[in-house]
């Protein structure tokens, strides 16, 4: 979790393959993952007791490289 320049606390998964056997590194936060995601940031900003802008971001590391995606899902 960090806080964005724009003022959003961000939640970033960070993902990594050796190779695309099983897929592309960013393909593993599934429908699932991102609900569970969720819940955390929901209760995260229950612990802080307010409303706080979130955005879920995903970091994808594949043979040395890296891809961020900003707000890779609601």
């Amino acid at each position: 979790m960090a806080l964005s320049p724009d003022g959003y606390t961000c939640f970033v998964e960070v993902k990594t393959r050796e190779s695309d056997a099983f897929g592309l590194p960013a393909e593993a936060v599934t429908r699932e993952k991102q609900r569970r995601y969720r819940g955390i940031a929901n209760f995260y900003c229950m612990t802080k007791k307010r409303e706080l802008p979130v955005r879920f971001d995903v970091a994808a590391i594949f043979e040395g490289g890296l891809e961020y995606f900003e707000n890779a899902f609601i």
